[in-house]
């Protein structure tokens, strides 16, 4: 959705919420900033945005004002409108101002800055606490993510050129995307392919040049039980280079850590901490996301991951 579109919606919404009555479409026409001159133009355009506003779950009302003779108007109940309030438990607000600050410097940095203002605007403390000088991050797949995020949660078609193992020369692809997915620190959009006919899994590093919309949005449907992880794992199921990491974690935290775990249990010779066995193939990247969990993780091997984490740890403090 382009930003001049946006900015329509958004005046119209705040125009027919904040009018008790039906506001004709000429009224609309001289009230909201944005529709052309031209009433053909207009009427087409007011139809357009009346349709989206629905889809999007808004409660466009239609009627006529008492006592008045007048042409059909549109109006938004604010009853109709508004939220619920919303109740959060204190580790759910955590989770959210934790999601926050992973995607503080990332592709979303702008949508998680804007949820958490809305939070504190109604009264919900999301801050979360951490170790000082040590954020967690998540690094996203070069110029490709963002287009390809965009893609996905747009329903929108794309087109790119890939470098797929083994060939010479970069090949265009024609995707129907259904996830971005993370999986050892690389990441991957799975989708349909128009070219071959079926699903298919791409990485992003080895897309090259920009990704280009190829259609409007809600043009594609993902199929339902589609599991996008399932897809990305049974495609990279013994991705090179996979080694296993040996860590020690704070019992009741580093969950993360744990949720590609191939071996959990307790420590025998540090009561309150256990040891995780998972596999990792990128040292830095994996190093990056040990060192976020602050004091709750503590690499053990290999060694070259293990100094890898340290540096990080000093750097932090320095």
């Amino acid at each position: 959705m382009s930003k001049q579109k946006t900015e329509r919606l958004l005046s119209l919404v705040v125009c027919l919420l904040s009018s008790r009555r039906y506001l004709t479409a000429g009224q609309i026409r001289a009230a909201v900033p944005g529709y052309p001159e031209a009433f053909d133009a207009f009427k087409r355009m007011f139809e357009r945005d009346k349709e989206e506003l629905r889809e999007l779950g808004i409660p466009l009302e239609t009627g006529t004002n008492a006592g008045a003779d007048e042409e059909v108007g549109y109006r938004i109940s604010p009853q109709d409108y508004e939220l619920p309030e919303i109740v959060l438990e204190p580790d759910e607000a955590a989770v959210l101002g934790l999601a926050a600050r992973v995607w503080r410097q990332a592709e979303l940095a702008g949508a998680a800055a804007g949820g958490l203002l809305k939070l504190r605007a109604a009264g919900i403390d999301a801050e979360e606490a951490s170790q000082p000088g040590i954020e967690p991050r998540l690094q996203t797949g070069g110029p490709a993510f963002g287009p390809l995020w965009e893609a996905v949660r747009d329903g929108r078609p794309v087109s790119f050129s890939y470098q797929a193992a083994g060939r010479s020369s970069p090949e265009r692809r024609n995707l129907e995307p259904w996830g971005v997915v993370n999986r050892y620190g690389r990441w991957y959009v799975v989708g349909f392919d128009r070219d071959r006919g079926g699903e298919r899994v791409f990485r992003l590093s080895r897309i090259t040049g920009a990704v280009t919309f190829t259609g409007p949005a809600g043009t594609v449907t993902v199929p339902a039980g589609t599991d996008v992880q399932r897809s990305v794992q049974a495609w990279d199921a013994d991705p090179p280079g996979v080694r296993t990491a040996v860590l020690r974690l704070r019992r009741g935290a580093a969950f993360g850590l744990r949720r590609h775990a191939t071996s959990d249990r307790p420590d025998p010779g540090q009561d309150g901490w256990d040891l995780v066995e998972a596999p990792f193939s990128d040292v830095s990247w994996y190093a990056d996301y040990i060192a976020s969990f602050g004091s709750d993780a503590v690499a053990i091997e290999p060694v070259d991951l293990r100094e890898a984490v340290i540096r990080r740890l000093k750097g932090a403090l320095t």
